[in-house]
């Protein structure tokens, strides 16, 4: 699909918010996870994504305290973040409202810390004196009311694992190697690649050489079916269309428009990305408002010629949300 030359207003958000509820401080230690027998790597620190604080799992090992209990557990976040959409989309298509709760919390932060003041009980509750940002998303556990983890990768796995019989797996067995080479290719290739060719430096033109790369990669990947891995819908379906939902709501903002037009350059991906937008679980998850306060937020960079194009008008395919899997 080609590239508008004329901005889009900024709409309104679409998703649904919840009441905040403040969890209660158990003075119990805390319980050791064991992971199941696929666990990712836990990807490389960076300033856009800092080590997770918590990694505890779900699972049916005594050793770990955290058994499949519907209803135990409760998800904090917020969709104007990455992982946190990715984590709503997840749950939305597993079917999950009633038996993992969804808080979700402010698309900016209130905390001096940049941290969230809702979830600063919880993480006190689950580390003696903790003293960084109370950050989403979190997985809580309301029977011992502490943090299981604010790993998004194995929160994802974990709920697909336990809690998704009798619905289409996010991660099936035979693709999961395929789906995770996806995830990489998406944090490395597609979000941090974008991050770089958007900061001014002598790394600008490697960095979108690697995103046009990632992005031709995944336009093949696309020739085999309705979706990333073939005629299944997967988890990498969902990791590649919250990068581009931020390729082209955030990373745009600091590239030019001439950037921004090989970006557009590849329409079997774009035409996916509209498709995925007005699924019900995608696009009523979408808040377009909230992404860009949180852009605004925490952006330190100049904005360039490429804020004034849009690839697509996420808010029109949002709207429409026909169920297309």
């Amino acid at each position: 699909m080609s590239a508008s030359t004329a901005p889009t207003a900024a709409p309104t958000a679409a998703g649904t918010a919840a009441q905040a509820a403040t969890p209660t401080a158990a003075p119990t230690a805390t319980p050791t996870a064991v992971p199941p027998a696929s666990t990712p790597p836990a990807p490389t620190p960076s300033p856009s994504r800092p080590a997770p604080a918590f990694r505890g799992r779900i699972g049916r090992d005594a050793r770990s305290g955290h058994y499949a209990v519907p209803r135990r557990y409760r998800l904090y976040l917020s969709t104007a973040c990455p992982s946190g959409l990715r984590l709503a989309v997840a749950h939305s298509l597993l079917g999950l409202d009633d038996v993992c709760p969804v808080t979700f919390l402010p698309a900016v932060a209130d905390g001096p810390d940049g941290g969230h003041s809702a979830l600063r009980p919880l993480y006190e509750a689950s580390a003696h004196r903790y003293t960084g940002p109370a950050l989403a998303p979190v997985l809580g556990d309301d029977w011992l009311g502490r943090i299981v983890s604010t790993h998004a990768p194995d929160i994802l796995r974990d709920l697909d694992r336990w809690f998704g019989p009798g619905r289409p797996a996010l991660y099936p067995e035979d693709v999961q190697a395929d789906i995770e080479a996806v995830e990489r290719l998406c944090a490395q290739g597609v979000d941090e690649a974008a991050q770089r060719a958007g900061t001014a430096g002598v790394e600008q033109d490697a960095a979108l050489a690697q995103l046009l790369g990632a992005l031709g990669e995944l336009e093949q990947r696309l020739n085999g079916g309705g979706h990333v891995l073939g005629d299944r819908l997967t988890a990498a379906d969902i990791a590649v269309w919250v990068s581009l939902v931020q390729l082209d709501t955030v990373h745009s903002h600091h590239l030019d428009a001439a950037a921004v037009q090989r970006i557009a350059a590849h329409p079997r991906l774009w035409a996916h990305a509209r498709r995925l937008t007005a699924h019900p679980a995608f696009g009523g998850h979408l808040d377009l408002d909230g992404i860009a306060r949180r852009h605004r937020a925490r952006c330190r960079g100049l904005e360039a010629a490429g804020a004034a194009v849009r690839i697509l008008d996420w808010a029109a395919y949002a709207s429409h949300q026909v169920d297309d899997r």
